[in-house]
């Protein structure tokens, strides 16, 4: 008796479990990716025409805009110190690859 319910249970598990997850999945995949910055955060601001780019030797580096290249160069250090501490890498290996103003 026991082994013929273990059998009938174990039928439909398998399934309950596959089912689940196919509605999980369709539930999150019309969802749209939110990142945690806003599109106006990665591109020139008003005024702003100038961008610099900082790379740190392990992780993430940052591309910051600003009205002068100063303001360019200093806001994306401080973005590849945050980025690079927050992705493994080594913050203080820092160091500003590009900078450019645009005309």
């Amino acid at each position: 008796m026991i082994g013929k319910t273990a059998r009938q249970c174990s039928s439909w598990i398998l399934p309950s479990l596959l089912a689940i997850n196919l509605a999980l999945t369709a539930g999150c995949a019309g969802k749209a990716v939110t990142a945690g910055y806003s599109a106006s955060s990665i591109g020139p601001s008003t005024g702003s025409s100038c961008y610099a780019k900082a790379l740190p030797t392990v992780g993430e580096g940052g591309l910051a805009w600003g009205s002068t290249l100063d303001m360019a160069r200093k806001k994306s250090m401080d973005n590849c110190i945050r980025y690079a501490g927050q992705s493994g890498g080594a913050p203080d290996t820092c160091h500003v690859v590009l900078a450019e103003c645009k005309n």
